[in-house]
């Protein structure tokens, strides 16, 4: 079992507004499997190394240098933390404090210090959070279940949902009669389906407003076609799970979300993609460093994709957006890359961690602009 817990875009934000002389950064791989977890726990003692020799190199105050070890390696010590794992851990300390947090997805082993923390590998987990409601829809049974990334699945109550089809049409099945005589065989059906599922689409309604997470239906045969004709929810996939959801517990049901999930962030990539690429002929997107440092300093960036496994030490002007480059990374300097993100963020861009192979050509990071810089 994963056991994760990613920061919350809260979380996110205010880790991104920390500025101190000495903030150290670690990722660390790790292991769900306990058996194993001493190497995690020698590579995090091998990183807090490292940010102390270059704490040391910068002259930062050495009783807050002690501070952060102190914490790290209290860290490292502790056996039934490392007992509960998943496949990445990211670590953030100052002489003040230290959070950490358990992520999913595997990153590269990192450590950077600097004034501020290293961040976009957090990203990947923040902008494909792998959280989703599925529906479970059929003529018998409907259930709303929600999936996370970092707790069980579990089922959503919900005010005035039908308990089943019949139910919904207040009948003892879908075969009897209206008093009329008029409803009968398959029209019949399809009639009293589709008013069964646009009642299904108003009891969610309360549930599903504001939110912007991804709907999974899980339904078969004509429920399948029937229920996205009346769906409101824009966050509907398009992809479902075909299996009959009644036979299937809510673990069951999440396992199956997770491919569906998948293939909806691989599309939505794709499509940023093509994006980009019609934008860069117009002027309105660009992969060079320089340039998008001066667009997110000035707000100018609407979609950011960046490498959540690439650094580029420097320096980003407050006021220009001028970067200065550095060949080697240490406390004096960060990563540009991070900084790009954050300016991005800060002024209401959206920001996407990917890897290298889902971005346009050998490049780090690809900006789509709001206009032409």
């Amino acid at each position: 079992m994963l056991y994760v817990d990613v920061p919350t875009l809260s979380e996110f934000e205010a880790l991104g507004r920390v500025r101190a002389g000495g903030c150290v950064s670690i990722y660390v791989k790790t292991t769900p499997v306990s058996q194993q977890a001493g190497e995690a726990q020698i590579e995090l003692r091998n990183l807090t190394k490292q940010a102390q020799d270059q704490l040391e190199a910068n002259d930062f105050d050495k009783r807050e240098t002690a501070a952060i070890v102190e914490q790290l390696e209290d860290l490292a010590s502790d056996d039934d933390f490392w007992a509960v794992q998943a496949h990445s851990l990211a670590v953030f300390a100052t002489p003040r404090g230290m959070r950490h947090y358990r992520l999913a997805n595997a990153l590269t082993p990192d450590v950077q210090v600097s004034d501020r923390f290293h961040l976009t590998p957090l990203l990947r987990a923040i902008t494909f959070s792998n959280t989703a409601f599925v529906l479970a829809l059929s003529e018998n049974a409907v259930r709303l279940v929600e999936v996370s990334a970092d707790l069980p699945a579990t089922s959503v109550k919900v005010e005035d949902l039908p308990k089943s089809a019949a139910g919904a049409a207040r009948t003892a099945n879908l075969n009897s009669r209206s008093p009329s005589g008029r409803i009968q065989g398959d029209e019949g059906q399809n009639v009293r389906l589709r008013q069964y599922a646009r009642r299904v689409d108003a009891a969610l309604r309360p549930v599903l407003s504001g939110r912007h997470i991804p709907l999974i239906l899980a339904a078969t045969g004509r429920l399948g076609n029937l229920y996205p004709s009346v769906n409101s929810y824009p966050n509907l996939l398009e992809k479902t799970i075909s299996d009959s959801p009644d036979q299937m517990s809510d673990a069951e049901l999440s396992d199956a979300a997770r491919p569906v999930l998948d293939a909806h962030y691989a599309d939505e990539t794709a499509k940023l993609r093509s994006l980009y690429e019609s934008r860069f002929s117009e002027g309105r997107a660009t992969s060079d460093v320089s340039d998008a440092a001066r667009a997110a300093t000035f707000g100018a960036i609407d979609t950011l994709l960046v490498d959540i496994n690439a650094t580029q030490p420097g320096i980003v002007d407050e006021e220009t957006g001028a970067v200065t480059f550095d060949d080697s990374e240490g406390a004096s300097t960060y990563s540009v890359y991070d900084e790009i993100a954050r300016r991005t963020w800060s002024h209401g861009g959206r920001v996407l961690g990917v890897r290298q192979s889902d971005l346009p050509g050998d490049t780090a990071l690809a900006a789509i602009l709001r206009y032409s810089i």
